[in-house]
């Protein structure tokens, strides 16, 4: 069953000092979906959130959440709540009136209040910690602790701004299986904003990739990998060939001097485009069977794989592959229709 829209932004755009961070920006999120925005920073990623939590007002354009237009409500209206990177948990106060903060202040029972929290605890696995104090916790609990207090309220959107900023390799990895495992069981929309492409790509139904104030592409992780709509995504996402190329016909490609068939179709004939080969996709193979010919330029070993440049007449390619070749050894490459992907070219302004 197809969701229905929990936010639409529409024609939304921000100017900061004369300077337009987002430039009419379009934008369906279903409920329940976990949907991140991915760019690199000044991209207008945290304005976009700031503007849906109501912390921004927009110059031009409308938020509709659930079908009615919230652009001129104040953010204590909105059944939306942040997390931010910074937690902005009560320093004085322990974890159990940390999280029934806003319960207190919308004057709930007692019973009800001490109910929800432990609820929450549990959910956020610090069962036991309600007479803890905020500075004995590590950033792990204390983003928990951060979750829990804006979850509490029963929002139906919860933003999340870079809230694994702070925390280290290991426990970000943690706490992003952790986030979507809590996502899926609250069954709430999460918008999450990150520059992390390997995070996007975890934790997401959906990514909004953002450069310039623009949206540059929206689809699933594995869309938004094998199928970038352009350059900017095909090499902000992960490692990537990007070869010139020309389309002779439908399924037809030429770059590199030659001919490979592809599985894309709809450009113009002899159409000048962009070809994107990700790395993982080349296969390392004999001189003689190679569609491709090269030298191996330098080997690093990455722990799963080895990244290898090849120097092939006057390209470079890169090749991520278990099957390692020592610099200097001649190689041919291959690669299989499926994993030539066809962008088109955009022209310089």
């Amino acid at each position: 069953m197809e969701k229905t829209n929990a936010i639409q932004l529409k024609n939304i755009s921000k100017e900061y000092d004369g300077v337009k961070v987002l430039d009419h920006i379009n934008l369906n999120i279903r409920k329940n979906e976990f949907l991140t925005l991915l760019g690199p920073s000044g991209c207008g990623k945290t304005t976009t959130l700031r503007i849906i939590g109501g912390f921004e007002q927009p110059e031009e354009g409308n938020i509709i959440f659930e079908g009615k237009d919230i652009t001129e409500v104040p953010p204590y209206n909105r059944q939306i709540n942040t997390v931010f990177q910074k937690y902005a948990l009560f320093p004085h106060m322990n974890i159990f009136d940390n999280i029934a903060f806003g319960l207190k202040i919308k004057k709930m029972p007692k019973d009800e209040i001490k109910l929800k929290v432990k609820e929450m605890l549990r959910l956020v696995n610090l069962q036991g910690f309600e007479n803890r104090s905020i500075a004995s916790l590590s950033g792990g609990q204390q983003q928990r602790v951060a979750i829990a207090r804006a979850l509490v309220n029963e929002p139906k959107v919860l933003l999340l701004d870079e809230p694994l900023g702070a925390l280290d390799l290991k426990l970000r990895k943690d706490m992003q299986i952790e986030l979507k495992n809590m996502q899926k069981r609250v069954g709430i929309t999460f918008i999450y904003v990150t520059h992390d492409q390997e995070e996007a790509l975890t934790m997401s139904d959906t990514i909004v990739v953002m450069d310039g104030g623009v949206i540059q592409q929206v689809g699933t992780p594995v869309d938004i990998y094998n199928e970038p709509k352009n350059v900017f995504v095909a090499e902000f996402i992960g490692e990537s060939n990007i070869i010139d190329g020309i389309m002779h016909d439908d399924y037809l490609v030429e770059f590199a001097g030659k001919v490979f068939d592809c599985v894309d179709k709809g450009f113009e004939r002899m159409e000048k485009v962009d070809v994107v080969i990700r790395p993982e996709d080349l296969e390392i193979t004999s001189v003689g069977n190679g569609m491709l010919t090269g030298v191996v330029t330098s080997v690093i070993f990455k722990g799963v794989h080895y990244e290898m440049m090849v120097k092939s007449n006057d390209m470079e390619w890169m090749i991520h592959s278990t099957i390692m070749k020592p610099v200097g050894t001649k190689i041919g490459m291959k690669v299989i229709p499926d994993n030539i992907h066809i962008m088109k070219k955009v022209m310089d302004q």
